[in-house]
């Protein structure tokens, strides 16, 4: 660790020296300056909390060799003050070494789709929307149906939940993945237990200044819309679909009576399918910059199981089992959520600081 610091110190040196070249233009000049600024930030606690570590050592040393008891009290009046420093600057620089991610903050698009098993894979996909529309609750957050597919028993082919709040990608953004529920379907007489499956997307919902789209790029289809919405859905041209060329990711929207309003509704979630791209490309570099694996929430990943006839729920990222599925279906998740949260700070904990930094 101590070498991570000197090589920052490095770093920091060596950026500020490029500063003074006049050749430097502005757009590098920039970056170099808010590099700058978050290294100086991070030495400046660093060096705070050191002092204080050497002032508590010190501090302790003259209080063992001290006799005297007025002396004595003093040192002890004072280390327990320096405790109490160490304590603060310790974790104001815990924040700036493992700060959350940038889009932790953020409302999300939530997809989920019926994947292996048919008809029950659509009426599991029900199931989960109703377990993260609750917990949606819990939290004090709004959600609303974007767009959705239904089956004729009910289920959903796919759903959309637009759920807005604040820190709603910092909770869910682990649920991206293939969901496995083992139980004994609706449809099933014989009472023989089956394995099926849907797919959870979590999409951070992007701003304009974070993906560029060039309307070239788009290609934009209006068909006629189907499924519930009444006859005016039925019988117009509302329904959009968007295809973004560069990168072949389609999506569409059919639910609003308005092509315009399902146009802006599409949008909106395609910019957010771009920036997941964009981050788990990020991801991908920096998984080969350490050259670790870090879990990505990929959609191809088994996060969790739900076993029914044991009333048993397993989080495979976790390694977490809970024999209390039935509570987590009503979208009491809190206690996976947060060993999801934990297992992510540990992570960050692990990597090197200098994979944050140029140097």
């Amino acid at each position: 660790m101590a070498n991570q610091w000197d090589q920052l110190q490095k770093r920091h040196e060596k950026l500020t020296s490029s500063l003074a070249d006049p050749a430097l233009d502005n757009s590098k000049r920039h970056v170099i300056q808010k590099e700058l600024s978050q290294l100086s930030n991070l030495l400046s606690k660093y060096n705070d909390v050191e002092a204080l570590k050497k002032a508590f050592e010190e501090t302790t040393q003259m209080l063992e060799a001290n006799t005297d008891k007025d002396m004595l009290e003093l040192y002890q009046e004072e280390i327990v003050t320096i405790e109490g420093d160490l304590k603060e600057k310790q974790s104001d620089l815990d924040e700036l070494l493992f700060p959350p991610n940038e889009h932790d903050n953020r409302s999300v698009f939530l997809e989920i789709r019926g994947g292996t098993g048919g008809q029950e894979a659509a009426l599991f996909a029900g199931d989960l929307l109703k377990m993260y529309t609750n917990y949606a609750l819990t939290k004090g957050w709004r959600t609303a149906v974007d767009s959705s597919s239904t089956t004729d028993l009910g289920g959903f082919r796919e759903v959309v939940l637009h759920i807005k709040g604040k820190d709603v990608y910092g909770h869910l953004k682990y649920e991206s993945g293939v969901h496995r529920v083992q139980r004994v379907p609706a449809t099933e007489g014989a009472g023989r237990i089956h394995t099926s499956t849907a797919t959870v997307a979590v999409l951070p919902e992007a701003k304009e200044v974070d993906v560029t789209i060039v309307p070239s790029d788009l290609r934009i289809d209006v068909f006629r819309a189907s499924g519930a919405g009444g006859q005016h859905v039925n019988t117009t041209d509302s329904a959009v679909r968007i295809t973004h060329i560069p990168s072949g990711v389609v999506v569409s929207c059919q639910d609003e009576r308005s092509q315009h309003k399902n146009k802006a509704k599409a949008m909106k979630r395609l910019q957010s399918r771009l920036l997941v791209a964009h981050i788990e490309r990020q991801q991908a570099e920096m998984s080969k910059i350490r050259k670790s694996q870090v879990g990505s929430g990929g959609r191809s990943e088994k996060v969790r199981t739900y076993n029914y006839p044991q009333n048993r729920v397993t989080d495979h990222q976790v390694g977490l089992t809970l024999k209390k599925l039935d509570v987590v279906m009503e979208g009491h998740m809190d206690e996976i959520i947060q060993a999801l949260r934990n297992e992510e700070r540990e992570t960050r904990k692990n990597q090197s600081i200098l994979d944050r930094f140029g140097g």
